[in-house]
């Protein structure tokens, strides 16, 4: 588990961007096993790589689809539910007389569900879930949520990055600090770098940012 963390504005985003190929670097290279990302098949590049992010975007789709993102030929329902329910968000789902059928967004259908800030998000585990990833990429998942959901959300995400290397961008501290390695980025270089013990102890900029956080948030390390 690596963090990444840094201010707003030090590169955090552009730095999962350009790790997932969503931007192409304009100098310097990416190297996976050894090898430049650009010599590798696009699309098989891609399914590296399971994605959870802030924003989410929801689809007029079928919850199924909102999950595989496939048409159905090409969707196995059962581990799609398998993934809603590892996600915890089989409870509301169920709920509806279509229940994986179910549509979303009221605004195209009147029949339609719309779902919450944490349910996108247990929603968006769920994707990434079912598309059973080597690599979680994690960047400010419940950074919008409040702290009963971010509890919850926290405990689905737990369920996703089992026995997967994992990339985490964050923004708040707390959620950093069972990462194996903490990368702080200042300015988009690499500032500092180390465990959370280290760069607590040794540290400048980490320990500064945990100090202010936990001055407002009440929580220790």
């Amino acid at each position: 588990k690596l963090a990444i963390v840094g201010i707003n504005g030090a590169g955090k985003t552009t730095l999962t961007k350009l790790l997932m190929r969503l931007y192409e670097p304009t100098e310097g290279r990416i190297l996976l096993n050894g090898v430049d990302i650009k010599q590798f098949d696009r699309e098989s590049y891609f399914n590296i790589f399971a994605p959870v992010f802030q924003n989410i975007e929801i689809f007029a789709f079928p919850v199924w689809q909102n999950i595989s993102m496939k048409p159905e030929n090409e969707t196995d329902k059962n581990r799609t539910m398998e993934a809603l329910e590892k996600s915890g968000l089989d409870e509301k789902i169920n709920k509806y007389e279509n229940k994986i059928d179910t549509m979303l967004l009221r605004i195209f259908d009147p029949n339609g569900v719309d779902l919450s800030g944490g349910e996108r998000q247990r929603l968006s585990i769920a994707r990434a879930l079912l598309k059973d990833t080597p690599i979680i990429l994690l960047d400010e998942a419940t950074a919008s949520l409040d702290v009963e959901n971010e509890t919850v959300i926290q405990e689905a995400i737990s369920k996703l990055i089992k026995n997967k290397t994992v990339l985490i961008i964050a923004h708040r501290m707390r959620t950093v600090t069972n990462a194996d390695k903490i990368v702080v980025l200042k300015d988009g270089i690499v500032a500092e770098q180390g465990t959370p013990n280290g760069l607590i102890n040794n540290g400048k900029i980490f320990k500064e940012m945990v100090q202010k956080q936990q001055s407002t948030e009440h929580w220790k390390l």
